[in-house]
Formats: C-alpha cells, sequence, structure tokens
C-alpha cells in the first residue's frame, strides 16, 4: 500500500468580513444613528398661517362678498338660465362683486363659437376684471394661486376637480349651481335655509 499524496493547500486563509461591511450590527447602528442626526439638522418650513383665520371662520370675508368665477360655473349658469348677478345675491343674502381673471376669459376665447355667449356674460361691465402676471391660461391653476395667496374670496365653480382643490385650502368658500340655483357651502355664520 502506498501513502495517498496530499496536496498542500496554498494561500488558504480564513475568510473574515470586512469591519465597514453593512451585515454587522454596529455599522448597521452607526448608519441609522447618522441618519437621525441628519433629519434633526433639517429645516422645516411651515406656511405662516393668515391672521384672517380664526378657528376654521375665515374673519376677510364680508359683505361685499367678492367672487372668483371659473369658466364652467358660467357655462352652467346660462344652461340653467340663472343670472350671476342676482342668483349670487339671492345666495349670499348681500351685495356680490363677481371676479374674473384673464385666464378665464382667453379659456372661453379658446373654447370658440360654442361659448360665445358665455365670453359675452364675461365680458360685462359690472364684472371685476382680474389682470393675471403669470404664465398660460390654465384657468383652475390661476384660481387656486390667487386664493392661497388672498383669501377674500369666494370660488364660483362647477368644476370637481377645482372645488377638491379648493376644499384643501382652508377658509375658503365654494359656490356652486344645483337644482337651477347658487348654492354655498364652507361660509362661517351663515343662515340656514
Amino acid at each position: 500500500m502506498t501513502k495517498s499524496k496530499k496536496t498542500r493547500k496554498f494561500a488558504e486563509v480564513k475568510r473574515m468580513l470586512n469591519p465597514k461591511d453593512s451585515r454587522l450590527k454596529s455599522t448597521q447602528e452607526k448608519l441609522a444613528k447618522k441618519a437621525e442626526e441628519e433629519k434633526a439638522k433639517e429645516v422645516r418650513h411651515v406656511a405662516p398661517a393668515p391672521a384672517s383665520l380664526f378657528l376654521s371662520a375665515n374673519t376677510a370675508l364680508a359683505p361685499p362678498y367678492r367672487v372668483l368665477v371659473d369658466t364652467n360655473f358660467i357655462n352652467v349658469s346660462l344652461e340653467n338660465r340663472v343670472d350671476l348677478v342676482k342668483g349670487m345675491m339671492d345666495c349670499l343674502y348681500a351685495k356680490a362683486i363677481p371676479c374674473i381673471s384673464d385666464c378665464v376669459i382667453a379659456e372661453l376665447e379658446k373654447l370658440g363659437q360654442k361659448f360665445r355667449l358665455a365670453l359675452r356674460v364675461a365680458k360685462d361691465p359690472r364684472f371685476e376684471r382680474l389682470p393675471c402676471t403669470h404664465k398660460g391660461t390654465y384657468a383652475d391653476d390661476c384660481i387656486v394661486q390667487r386664493v392661497m395667496a388672498h383669501r377674500c374670496y369666494i370660488v364660483a365653480s362647477n368644476d370637481r376637480i377645482l372645488r377638491r382643490r379648493v376644499r384643501k385650502v382652508p377658509g375658503i368658500p365654494i359656490m356652486y349651481v344645483s337644482k337651477k340655483k347658487y348654492a354655498i357651502e364652507r361660509l362661517p355664520d351663515q343662515a340656514v335655509g
């Protein structure tokens, strides 16, 4: 019987983990601690609450009310044969000044001949024209930006998406057409009826 040959294994070393390996518990703790420190250093920017908001009531709203009118609101009012100024006064029991931004006028002009009557109503001299300084003619964004900046308006719209966006802004009432007359939601201290 011959002896079996043993081959010698060169450079055989016990495998070790790198001290900076992410699988080590101490490294995980250091990373978590570092993340907490960075989170604590972050500066939080919270928008200041307007002085006109007292609890949930907007004290900046007082007669004569300024009503920001949307394109959709004008069209639905014409379909239901409701006069804008008279309908607003009946709904609010006070004087209302309809305000129409340049974006709403531009949107009505883009819609063409089908909405020429709505455009004529929007250009009524009894309505207040609000100039727009931003780029683009998307009326919904214009109305939301204006309401965020100045909380002294009531927003008149039948557009579901716009109404959902305005509801997120505290203290802004929303007017809409319902059953051939105007209805309003979120007006503080409103008379029931």
